[in-house]
Protein backbone atom coordinates (compact mmCIF):
# COMPACT_ATOMS: atom_id res chain seq x y z
CA UNK A 1 0.00 0.00 0.00
CA UNK A 2 1.06 3.62 -1.05
CA UNK A 3 2.12 5.39 2.00
CA UNK A 4 -0.66 8.58 2.40
CA UNK A 5 0.08 12.00 1.22
CA UNK A 6 0.92 14.76 4.38
CA UNK A 7 -1.28 18.09 3.06
CA UNK A 8 -1.11 21.64 4.60
CA UNK A 9 -4.55 22.64 5.11
CA UNK A 10 -5.64 26.48 5.24
CA UNK A 11 -7.94 26.45 8.47
CA UNK A 12 -9.71 29.63 6.97
CA UNK A 13 -10.91 27.86 4.01
CA UNK A 14 -10.64 24.21 4.66
CA UNK A 15 -8.75 23.49 1.73
CA UNK A 16 -5.43 21.63 0.76
CA UNK A 17 -2.92 23.83 0.40
CA UNK A 18 -0.02 21.71 -1.11
CA UNK A 19 1.91 18.41 -0.37
CA UNK A 20 4.28 18.02 1.92
CA UNK A 21 5.53 14.53 3.30
CA UNK A 22 3.96 11.12 3.16
CA UNK A 23 3.06 9.71 6.49
CA UNK A 24 5.94 7.40 7.68
CA UNK A 25 5.71 3.39 7.75
CA UNK A 26 6.46 1.13 10.22
CA UNK A 27 9.82 0.27 8.56
CA UNK A 28 10.50 4.48 8.53
CA UNK A 29 9.74 4.85 12.26
CA UNK A 30 12.09 2.17 13.25
CA UNK A 31 14.85 3.53 10.90
CA UNK A 32 14.39 7.15 11.72
CA UNK A 33 14.43 5.91 15.88
CA UNK A 34 17.66 3.85 15.05
CA UNK A 35 19.40 6.84 13.41
CA UNK A 36 18.59 8.52 16.68
CA UNK A 37 19.75 6.12 18.42
CA UNK A 38 23.01 6.34 16.41
CA UNK A 39 23.47 10.14 17.16
CA UNK A 40 23.51 9.84 20.74
CA UNK A 41 27.36 10.46 20.89
CA UNK A 42 26.89 13.49 18.69
CA UNK A 43 25.27 15.33 21.77
CA UNK A 44 27.77 13.51 25.10
CA UNK A 45 29.17 16.55 25.51
CA UNK A 46 27.37 19.55 27.77
CA UNK A 47 29.42 22.17 25.52
CA UNK A 48 28.18 21.17 22.20
CA UNK A 49 24.60 20.82 23.39
CA UNK A 50 24.77 24.02 24.44
CA UNK A 51 25.96 25.30 21.87
CA UNK A 52 23.50 23.28 19.64
CA UNK A 53 20.68 25.12 21.61
CA UNK A 54 22.16 28.21 21.03
CA UNK A 55 22.53 27.92 17.01
CA UNK A 56 18.81 26.82 16.62
CA UNK A 57 17.57 29.57 18.53
CA UNK A 58 20.22 32.24 16.06
CA UNK A 59 18.31 30.47 12.88
CA UNK A 60 14.79 29.88 14.06
CA UNK A 61 15.43 33.73 14.50
CA UNK A 62 16.85 34.05 10.78
CA UNK A 63 13.58 32.44 9.70
CA UNK A 64 11.54 33.92 11.88
CA UNK A 65 9.47 35.41 8.98
CA UNK A 66 9.40 32.40 6.44
CA UNK A 67 8.33 30.50 9.77
CA UNK A 68 5.45 32.83 10.76
CA UNK A 69 4.67 32.74 7.13
CA UNK A 70 4.05 29.32 6.73
CA UNK A 71 2.90 28.68 10.48
CA UNK A 72 -0.23 31.43 10.03
CA UNK A 73 -0.91 29.59 6.67
CA UNK A 74 -1.67 26.26 8.30
CA UNK A 75 -3.21 27.49 11.19
CA UNK A 76 -4.67 30.92 11.31
CA UNK A 77 -3.45 31.92 14.67
CA UNK A 78 -2.08 35.39 13.43
CA UNK A 79 1.39 37.04 12.88
CA UNK A 80 1.47 38.95 16.09
CA UNK A 81 0.51 35.63 18.03
CA UNK A 82 2.86 33.88 16.00
CA UNK A 83 5.53 36.40 16.48
CA UNK A 84 5.42 36.24 20.16
CA UNK A 85 5.63 32.23 20.50
CA UNK A 86 8.63 32.12 17.68
CA UNK A 87 10.36 34.41 20.69
CA UNK A 88 9.31 32.48 23.60
CA UNK A 89 10.40 29.32 21.62
CA UNK A 90 13.63 30.85 21.02
CA UNK A 91 14.03 32.27 25.03
CA UNK A 92 13.50 27.87 25.38
CA UNK A 93 15.91 27.32 23.90
CA UNK A 94 18.87 29.59 25.21
CA UNK A 95 17.18 29.14 28.66
CA UNK A 96 17.89 25.25 28.24
CA UNK A 97 21.74 26.03 27.06
CA UNK A 98 22.16 28.25 30.48
CA UNK A 99 20.81 25.31 32.59
CA UNK A 100 23.21 23.09 30.38
CA UNK A 101 26.59 25.65 30.92
CA UNK A 102 26.02 25.46 34.83
CA UNK A 103 25.15 21.95 35.43
CA UNK A 104 22.37 21.86 38.63
CA UNK A 105 20.35 19.11 36.43
CA UNK A 106 22.76 16.60 37.24
CA UNK A 107 22.68 17.05 40.66
CA UNK A 108 25.83 15.69 41.68
CA UNK A 109 26.26 14.44 45.25
CA UNK A 110 29.74 12.89 46.31
CA UNK A 111 29.82 11.30 49.85
CA UNK A 112 33.68 9.87 50.17
CA UNK A 113 34.32 6.56 52.25
CA UNK A 114 33.73 7.30 55.66
CA UNK A 115 34.51 3.86 57.79
CA UNK A 116 33.12 5.99 61.03
CA UNK A 117 29.79 6.03 59.27
CA UNK A 118 27.03 2.25 60.71
CA UNK A 119 27.80 0.96 58.24
CA UNK A 120 30.52 1.82 57.14
CA UNK A 121 30.13 4.34 53.60
CA UNK A 122 32.24 3.49 49.71
CA UNK A 123 32.61 6.06 47.89
CA UNK A 124 29.74 6.92 45.99
CA UNK A 125 29.41 9.22 43.39
CA UNK A 126 25.87 10.22 41.95
CA UNK A 127 24.94 12.05 38.92
CA UNK A 128 21.99 12.31 36.38
CA UNK A 129 22.58 10.76 32.76
CA UNK A 130 20.61 11.17 29.67
CA UNK A 131 17.55 8.00 29.22
CA UNK A 132 18.32 7.96 25.22
CA UNK A 133 15.98 8.57 22.44
CA UNK A 134 13.22 10.52 23.25
CA UNK A 135 9.79 10.89 21.35
CA UNK A 136 8.01 14.18 21.10
CA UNK A 137 4.29 14.51 20.00
CA UNK A 138 3.67 18.06 18.83
CA UNK A 139 0.63 20.12 19.95
CA UNK A 140 -1.73 21.56 17.93
CA UNK A 141 -2.04 25.10 19.30
CA UNK A 142 1.16 25.62 20.08
CA UNK A 143 3.27 25.37 16.50
CA UNK A 144 6.13 26.03 17.07
CA UNK A 145 6.78 26.22 21.38
CA UNK A 146 5.28 22.73 21.91
CA UNK A 147 6.44 21.36 18.61
CA UNK A 148 9.37 20.34 16.63
CA UNK A 149 11.24 23.33 18.16
CA UNK A 150 9.69 23.55 21.67
CA UNK A 151 9.94 22.94 24.77
CA UNK A 152 9.97 18.71 24.75
CA UNK A 153 12.40 19.17 22.26
CA UNK A 154 14.62 21.53 23.46
CA UNK A 155 14.81 19.74 27.68
CA UNK A 156 15.80 16.53 25.92
CA UNK A 157 18.01 17.65 23.31
CA UNK A 158 19.92 19.50 26.60
CA UNK A 159 19.93 16.46 28.63
CA UNK A 160 21.74 14.58 25.68
CA UNK A 161 18.69 12.62 23.92
CA UNK A 162 18.26 12.58 20.62
CA UNK A 163 15.10 13.33 19.57
CA UNK A 164 12.04 11.33 17.06
CA UNK A 165 9.28 14.22 16.82
CA UNK A 166 5.96 13.24 15.26
CA UNK A 167 4.43 16.47 13.59
CA UNK A 168 1.15 17.62 14.19
CA UNK A 169 -1.06 17.28 10.68
CA UNK A 170 -2.12 20.71 11.36
CA UNK A 171 1.25 21.97 10.85
CA UNK A 172 3.07 19.52 8.66
CA UNK A 173 5.10 22.44 6.46
CA UNK A 174 5.98 24.49 9.59
CA UNK A 175 6.66 21.15 10.95
CA UNK A 176 9.43 20.43 8.26
CA UNK A 177 10.36 24.02 7.86
CA UNK A 178 11.32 23.54 11.96
CA UNK A 179 12.92 20.55 11.52
CA UNK A 180 15.41 21.53 8.69
CA UNK A 181 16.35 24.60 10.52
CA UNK A 182 17.37 22.36 13.85
CA UNK A 183 19.38 19.94 10.80
CA UNK A 184 21.17 23.41 9.46
CA UNK A 185 21.95 24.01 13.35
CA UNK A 186 23.90 20.10 13.48
CA UNK A 187 25.53 20.66 10.11
CA UNK A 188 26.88 24.00 11.36
CA UNK A 189 28.39 22.05 14.50
CA UNK A 190 29.39 19.29 12.16
CA UNK A 191 26.99 17.33 14.24
CA UNK A 192 24.91 14.29 13.06
CA UNK A 193 21.63 15.66 12.02
CA UNK A 194 19.55 12.53 12.92
CA UNK A 195 19.85 14.16 16.42
CA UNK A 196 16.07 15.17 15.82
CA UNK A 197 14.27 12.95 13.04
CA UNK A 198 10.47 13.97 11.85
CA UNK A 199 7.92 12.03 10.95
CA UNK A 200 4.52 12.35 9.90
CA UNK A 201 1.08 10.19 10.38
CA UNK A 202 -0.85 8.43 12.50
CA UNK A 203 0.42 4.81 12.66
CA UNK A 204 3.92 6.37 12.67
CA UNK A 205 2.92 7.96 16.07
CA UNK A 206 1.61 4.50 17.49
CA UNK A 207 4.49 3.19 15.93
CA UNK A 208 6.87 5.52 17.98
CA UNK A 209 5.75 4.79 21.19
CA UNK A 210 6.21 0.84 20.60
CA UNK A 211 9.54 1.20 19.85
CA UNK A 212 12.00 -0.53 21.91
CA UNK A 213 14.84 1.76 21.51
CA UNK A 214 12.66 4.59 22.82
CA UNK A 215 13.03 5.52 25.97
CA UNK A 216 10.44 8.23 26.89
CA UNK A 217 7.77 10.15 24.96
CA UNK A 218 6.79 13.50 25.80
CA UNK A 219 3.45 14.71 24.43
CA UNK A 220 0.59 17.84 24.50
CA UNK A 221 -2.95 16.88 22.86
CA UNK A 222 -6.46 15.57 23.84
CA UNK A 223 -7.44 12.97 26.72
CA UNK A 224 -8.49 10.43 24.21
CA UNK A 225 -5.60 10.72 21.96
CA UNK A 226 -3.01 11.05 25.27
CA UNK A 227 -4.67 8.01 26.94
CA UNK A 228 -3.98 5.66 24.47
CA UNK A 229 -0.23 6.18 24.11
CA UNK A 230 0.10 6.69 27.43
CA UNK A 231 -1.75 2.94 27.60
CA UNK A 232 0.60 1.50 24.95
CA UNK A 233 3.73 2.78 26.30
CA UNK A 234 2.52 1.40 29.90
CA UNK A 235 2.01 -1.95 27.52
CA UNK A 236 5.26 -2.53 26.24
CA UNK A 237 7.42 -4.98 27.07
CA UNK A 238 9.46 -2.55 29.00
CA UNK A 239 7.23 0.43 30.26
CA UNK A 240 8.57 3.37 29.46
CA UNK A 241 7.76 7.02 31.12
CA UNK A 242 5.24 8.76 29.22
CA UNK A 243 4.52 12.73 29.99
CA UNK A 244 1.54 13.58 28.83
CA UNK A 245 -0.31 16.42 28.67
CA UNK A 246 -3.92 16.02 28.09
CA UNK A 247 -6.67 18.55 29.33
CA UNK A 248 -7.47 20.92 31.76
CA UNK A 249 -10.52 22.77 33.37
CA UNK A 250 -9.05 25.33 35.03
CA UNK A 251 -11.06 26.45 37.61
CA UNK A 252 -11.63 30.09 39.13
CA UNK A 253 -13.13 30.78 42.45
CA UNK A 254 -14.26 34.45 42.95
CA UNK A 255 -15.06 34.71 46.09
CA UNK A 256 -18.19 37.20 47.37
CA UNK A 257 -16.15 39.83 48.64
CA UNK A 258 -14.06 40.07 45.45
CA UNK A 259 -17.05 40.46 43.46
CA UNK A 260 -18.39 43.29 45.45
CA UNK A 261 -15.21 45.20 45.72
CA UNK A 262 -14.43 44.65 41.53
CA UNK A 263 -17.09 42.74 39.83
CA UNK A 264 -16.67 44.79 36.22
CA UNK A 265 -12.60 44.18 36.15
CA UNK A 266 -13.00 40.11 37.23
CA UNK A 267 -15.65 39.43 34.42
CA UNK A 268 -13.93 41.44 31.85
CA UNK A 269 -10.37 40.01 32.82
CA UNK A 270 -12.74 36.49 32.71
CA UNK A 271 -13.64 37.39 29.06
CA UNK A 272 -10.00 38.66 28.40
CA UNK A 273 -8.49 35.48 29.61
CA UNK A 274 -11.05 32.70 27.86
CA UNK A 275 -11.72 34.52 24.65
CA UNK A 276 -7.37 34.49 24.35
CA UNK A 277 -6.60 32.79 20.88
CA UNK A 278 -10.05 31.76 19.93
CA UNK A 279 -10.14 29.69 23.20
CA UNK A 280 -7.35 27.14 21.99
CA UNK A 281 -5.23 27.81 24.94
CA UNK A 282 -4.82 24.36 27.86
CA UNK A 283 -5.11 27.37 30.35
CA UNK A 284 -8.07 28.66 29.28
CA UNK A 285 -10.55 29.18 32.26
CA UNK A 286 -13.07 26.79 31.37
CA UNK A 287 -15.44 26.76 34.63
CA UNK A 288 -15.47 29.33 37.00
CA UNK A 289 -17.25 29.39 40.68
CA UNK A 290 -19.13 33.23 41.18
CA UNK A 291 -21.74 34.03 43.88
CA UNK A 292 -25.51 34.48 43.39
CA UNK A 293 -26.33 38.25 44.59
CA UNK A 294 -26.11 41.96 42.86
CA UNK A 295 -22.33 41.24 43.07
CA UNK A 296 -22.32 38.06 41.08
CA UNK A 297 -24.62 39.89 38.81
CA UNK A 298 -22.48 42.70 37.93
CA UNK A 299 -19.64 40.50 36.99
CA UNK A 300 -21.64 38.58 34.38
CA UNK A 301 -23.11 41.58 32.97
CA UNK A 302 -19.57 42.56 32.16
CA UNK A 303 -18.41 39.36 30.90
CA UNK A 304 -21.40 39.40 28.46
CA UNK A 305 -20.57 42.98 27.41
CA UNK A 306 -16.87 41.76 26.78
CA UNK A 307 -17.68 38.59 25.21
CA UNK A 308 -20.46 40.07 22.59
CA UNK A 309 -17.70 42.43 21.81
CA UNK A 310 -15.49 39.65 20.67
CA UNK A 311 -14.64 39.14 16.91
CA UNK A 312 -15.72 35.43 15.92
CA UNK A 313 -12.62 33.24 15.18
CA UNK A 314 -10.80 30.23 13.29
CA UNK A 315 -9.98 26.89 15.16
CA UNK A 316 -6.89 24.83 13.98
CA UNK A 317 -8.84 23.10 11.94
CA UNK A 318 -12.65 21.91 10.92
CA UNK A 319 -12.99 18.96 13.27
CA UNK A 320 -11.93 21.20 16.13
CA UNK A 321 -14.80 23.49 14.92
CA UNK A 322 -17.18 20.46 14.74
CA UNK A 323 -16.23 19.34 18.15
CA UNK A 324 -16.69 22.99 19.82
CA UNK A 325 -20.20 23.38 17.74
CA UNK A 326 -21.45 19.93 18.86
CA UNK A 327 -19.65 20.57 22.66
CA UNK A 328 -21.50 23.93 23.25
CA UNK A 329 -24.48 22.38 21.52
CA UNK A 330 -24.68 19.52 24.12
CA UNK A 331 -23.80 21.68 26.99
CA UNK A 332 -26.44 24.22 26.47
CA UNK A 333 -29.39 21.74 26.06
CA UNK A 334 -29.10 20.43 29.31
CA UNK A 335 -31.70 21.43 31.99
CA UNK A 336 -31.17 24.65 34.03
CA UNK A 337 -28.60 25.66 32.03
CA UNK A 338 -28.70 29.18 30.23
CA UNK A 339 -26.52 30.96 27.82
CA UNK A 340 -26.44 34.74 28.24
CA UNK A 341 -24.06 34.98 25.26
CA UNK A 342 -24.49 31.89 23.29
CA UNK A 343 -21.11 30.58 21.62
CA UNK A 344 -21.60 27.85 18.32
CA UNK A 345 -21.04 28.25 14.75
CA UNK A 346 -19.95 31.82 13.18
CA UNK A 347 -19.42 31.64 9.69
CA UNK A 348 -18.76 29.17 7.41
CA UNK A 349 -15.36 28.53 8.90
CA UNK A 350 -15.62 30.55 12.07
CA UNK A 351 -16.46 30.26 15.79
CA UNK A 352 -18.32 32.43 18.00
CA UNK A 353 -17.51 33.19 21.74
CA UNK A 354 -20.16 32.66 24.62
CA UNK A 355 -20.62 31.37 28.24
CA UNK A 356 -23.36 28.94 29.70
CA UNK A 357 -24.51 29.50 33.16
CA UNK A 358 -25.37 26.56 35.79
CA UNK A 359 -26.65 26.66 39.92
CA UNK A 360 -23.87 25.18 41.12
CA UNK A 361 -25.82 22.83 43.47
CA UNK A 362 -26.84 20.89 40.78
CA UNK A 363 -22.64 20.06 40.19
CA UNK A 364 -22.32 18.81 43.82
CA UNK A 365 -23.44 15.32 43.05
CA UNK A 366 -22.84 12.97 39.96
CA UNK A 367 -25.42 13.68 37.20
CA UNK A 368 -26.22 14.29 33.55
CA UNK A 369 -24.05 18.27 34.39
CA UNK A 370 -21.10 16.29 35.34
CA UNK A 371 -20.64 17.59 31.07
CA UNK A 372 -19.87 20.53 32.43
CA UNK A 373 -16.86 19.38 34.02
CA UNK A 374 -15.06 18.25 31.01
CA UNK A 375 -12.66 20.44 29.04
CA UNK A 376 -14.34 21.81 26.09
CA UNK A 377 -12.11 23.33 23.30
CA UNK A 378 -12.53 26.74 21.94
CA UNK A 379 -14.23 30.17 23.06
CA UNK A 380 -16.19 28.72 26.01
CA UNK A 381 -16.53 28.59 29.92
CA UNK A 382 -18.92 27.88 32.48
CA UNK A 383 -20.17 29.91 35.16
CA UNK A 384 -21.62 28.32 38.11
CA UNK A 385 -23.56 30.28 40.37
CA UNK A 386 -23.23 29.28 44.42
CA UNK A 387 -25.50 30.35 47.05
CA UNK A 388 -23.41 29.00 49.75
CA UNK A 389 -19.63 28.65 50.26
CA UNK A 390 -20.33 25.22 51.31
CA UNK A 391 -21.19 24.55 47.40
CA UNK A 392 -17.84 25.62 46.38
CA UNK A 393 -16.17 23.02 48.53
CA UNK A 394 -18.61 20.58 46.91
CA UNK A 395 -17.89 21.28 43.40
CA UNK A 396 -14.33 21.53 44.08
CA UNK A 397 -14.49 17.76 45.40
CA UNK A 398 -15.55 16.57 42.54
CA UNK A 399 -13.20 18.21 39.83
CA UNK A 400 -10.56 16.00 37.58
CA UNK A 401 -6.85 17.78 37.97
CA UNK A 402 -5.97 20.99 36.15
CA UNK A 403 -3.27 22.50 35.10
CA UNK A 404 -4.13 25.67 36.82
CA UNK A 405 -6.40 27.04 39.44
CA UNK A 406 -7.08 30.25 40.31
CA UNK A 407 -8.63 32.28 43.28
CA UNK A 408 -10.36 35.72 43.30
CA UNK A 409 -10.23 37.62 46.20
CA UNK A 410 -10.87 40.92 48.09
CA UNK A 411 -7.63 42.91 49.21
CA UNK A 412 -8.54 42.18 53.02
CA UNK A 413 -9.28 38.50 51.94
CA UNK A 414 -5.67 38.57 49.71
CA UNK A 415 -3.95 40.41 53.09
CA UNK A 416 -5.57 37.62 55.50
CA UNK A 417 -7.78 40.30 57.58
CA UNK A 418 -11.28 39.10 56.67
CA UNK A 419 -12.92 35.80 55.16
CA UNK A 420 -10.56 32.62 54.58
CA UNK A 421 -8.71 33.34 51.93
CA UNK A 422 -5.59 31.01 53.11
CA UNK A 423 -8.19 28.14 53.73
CA UNK A 424 -9.67 28.68 50.09
CA UNK A 425 -6.20 28.72 49.25
CA UNK A 426 -5.48 25.14 50.49
CA UNK A 427 -8.55 23.74 49.02
CA UNK A 428 -7.28 24.32 45.47
CA UNK A 429 -4.07 23.53 46.21
CA UNK A 430 -4.82 19.73 45.67
CA UNK A 431 -6.55 20.47 42.33
CA UNK A 432 -3.65 22.18 40.12
CA UNK A 433 0.15 22.27 39.48
CA UNK A 434 -0.06 26.39 39.47
CA UNK A 435 -2.51 28.09 41.65
CA UNK A 436 -2.85 31.91 40.60
CA UNK A 437 -4.37 34.70 43.59
CA UNK A 438 -6.16 37.87 41.73
CA UNK A 439 -4.78 36.80 38.25
CA UNK A 440 -5.24 35.07 35.09
CA UNK A 441 -4.02 31.72 33.83
CA UNK A 442 -3.52 32.37 30.18
CA UNK A 443 0.10 32.88 29.68
CA UNK A 444 2.87 30.49 31.05
CA UNK A 445 5.95 32.19 32.02
CA UNK A 446 9.26 30.43 30.75
CA UNK A 447 10.74 30.97 34.16
CA UNK A 448 12.94 28.91 36.40
CA UNK A 449 10.06 28.84 39.41
CA UNK A 450 7.13 27.68 36.78
CA UNK A 451 5.27 24.54 37.16
CA UNK A 452 3.27 23.54 33.84
CA UNK A 453 1.62 20.47 34.95
CA UNK A 454 -0.69 18.80 37.44
CA UNK A 455 -2.96 16.10 38.59
CA UNK A 456 -4.57 13.47 35.84
CA UNK A 457 -6.07 14.20 33.69
CA UNK A 458 -3.81 17.24 33.29
CA UNK A 459 -0.78 15.72 33.07
CA UNK A 460 0.22 11.78 33.84
CA UNK A 461 3.12 12.27 35.58
CA UNK A 462 3.88 15.31 38.39
CA UNK A 463 6.91 16.66 35.81
CA UNK A 464 6.53 20.29 34.14
CA UNK A 465 7.39 21.10 30.60
CA UNK A 466 8.18 24.39 30.92
CA UNK A 467 11.08 25.60 32.55
CA UNK A 468 14.36 24.58 33.73
CA UNK A 469 13.21 21.63 35.42
CA UNK A 470 11.34 20.32 32.80
CA UNK A 471 15.02 18.75 31.89
CA UNK A 472 14.38 16.61 34.64
CA UNK A 473 11.91 14.42 32.71
CA UNK A 474 14.90 12.57 30.06
CA UNK A 475 17.60 11.70 33.04
CA UNK A 476 18.11 8.74 35.43
CA UNK A 477 20.55 8.67 38.62
CA UNK A 478 22.98 6.98 38.76
CA UNK A 479 25.76 6.32 41.06
CA UNK A 480 29.27 5.05 41.24
CA UNK A 481 30.98 3.18 43.89
CA UNK A 482 34.53 2.68 44.70
CA UNK A 483 35.28 3.95 41.27
CA UNK A 484 38.73 5.00 40.24
CA UNK A 485 39.11 8.82 39.75
CA UNK A 486 40.28 8.37 36.10
CA UNK A 487 37.41 6.49 35.12
CA UNK A 488 35.08 8.64 36.04
CA UNK A 489 33.09 11.25 34.36
CA UNK A 490 34.79 14.33 34.55
CA UNK A 491 31.69 15.95 36.48
CA UNK A 492 32.21 13.86 39.27
CA UNK A 493 35.96 14.14 39.97
CA UNK A 494 37.65 15.65 43.00
CA UNK A 495 39.05 18.15 40.78
CA UNK A 496 35.91 19.50 39.32
CA UNK A 497 37.21 20.88 36.16
CA UNK A 498 34.23 22.04 35.07
CA UNK A 499 33.08 23.81 38.40
CA UNK A 500 29.53 22.06 38.50
CA UNK A 501 27.46 22.99 41.33
CA UNK A 502 27.36 19.87 43.27
CA UNK A 503 26.94 18.52 47.10
CA UNK A 504 30.20 16.84 48.49
CA UNK A 505 30.32 14.93 51.94
CA UNK A 506 27.10 17.01 52.79
CA UNK A 507 28.37 20.48 51.87
CA UNK A 508 27.14 22.59 48.66
CA UNK A 509 29.86 23.73 46.30
CA UNK A 510 28.50 26.56 44.45
CA UNK A 511 30.33 25.68 41.08
CA UNK A 512 31.67 28.64 38.97
CA UNK A 513 32.54 31.44 41.36
CA UNK A 514 31.32 35.18 39.99
CA UNK A 515 32.75 36.81 37.91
Amino acid sequence: MAAAPVWSVDPRTGKPREQVAVEATAAEVDAAVRAAHAARGAIADRAVRAALLRTVADLLDDTGERIIEAADAETALGPVRLTGELARTTAQLRAFAEVVDEGAYLDIRIDHADSAQTPPWPDLRRWKVPLGVVAVYSASNFPLAFSVPGGDTASALAAGCPVVVKAHPDHPATSELCAAVVHRAAERLGLDQNILVLVHGFEAGVELVKHPLVTAAGFTGSVRGGRALFDAAAARPTPIPFHGELGSLNPVVVTEAAAAERAEQIGAGLATSMTMGVGQFCTKPGFVLAPVGAAGDRLLKSLTEAVSDTASGVLLDHRMRDSFVAGVRERAELPDVEAPVTPGAGGEHTVSAGFLTVPARVLATEGPHDLLLDECFGPVTVVARYEDPAEITAVLARLPGNLTATLQLSAEESAGTEGSGAEMLAELTPLAGRVLVNGWPTGVAVAPAQHHGGPYPATTSTSTSVGATAIERWLRPVSYQSTPEALLPAELRDSNPGAVPRRVDGRQENGRPES
